[in-house]
């Protein structure tokens, strides 16, 4: 039979928010910790579907639904959190650039980083330059992490980059992109450090950064 933790890896998958939110209480009663409820029961479950994603064996709308699911059993896990001192592994301002109304690649990212422990500061959709580099004034983040799906708002990425240079911000801050257009080769030539294909690598990525 499988166990609660087991449940609640495939039951994230398939996005059934209530019984997400069912089984993490189920595993809180049972005297699970808070962070093994979440590495081996939500956080397996979104990596195994990443996997899933990547190989073109689900969708976007599945992904999303799994999200909300994860965030759902995650919001009941964070009092417990608390009082088990449980800290984030990171900070991460998150942005889609300025002239780009996409979210969706934005919002998945954000809820994987989140999922995996960091605490995210995301500042919208179509975020001009100076917005994101006051915000990394204020914030101190470890990673800033920029999203366009455009080929016409892949430069502003670019700008962003160039900004934190002058502000004198770029040392003190790793910058990872993504998006459609986004290349390997593209992140290299504008400076930034860390480019991924999905919202999973994203997450992963983002944790070997800090773990570095």
């Amino acid at each position: 039979m499988a166990t609660v933790l087991e449940e609640l890896e495939e039951i994230v998958q398939e996005g059934e928010i209530a019984e997400v939110k069912e089984l993490v209480q189920q595993a809180l009663d049972e005297g699970i910790s808070a962070q093994k409820i979440l590495d081996e029961g939500l956080l397996k479950g979104m990596s195994e579907l990443g996997v899933l994603f990547k190989n073109n064996e689900v969708f976007v709308p599945d992904v999303l639904m799994a999200a909300k699911a994860l965030n759902a059993g995650t919001e009941i896990l964070k009092v417990k959190m608390m009082e088990e001192g449980i800290e984030s592994i990171g900070k991460v301002v998150i942005a889609t650039v300025a002239g780009d109304m996409h979210d969706i690649g934005k919002n998945l990212v954000r809820m994987m980083m989140e999922g995996a422990g960091f605490e995210m500061i995301d500042l919208g959709i179509d975020v001009p330059t100076p917005k994101i580099v006051e915000a990394v004034k204020e914030h101190q983040p470890d990673i800033v992490a920029l999203s366009a799906l455009l080929t016409t708002t892949m430069e502003k990425q670019r700008e962003v980059v160039n900004a934190l240079v002058e502000a004198g911000l770029r040392d003190n801050v790793k910058i990872m992109v993504g998006g459609a257009p986004i290349t390997e080769e593209f992140c290299a030539d504008i400076g930034a450090d860390k480019y991924t294909q999905d919202a999973a690598a994203a997450a992963e990525a983002a944790k070997a950064i800090v773990a570095a």
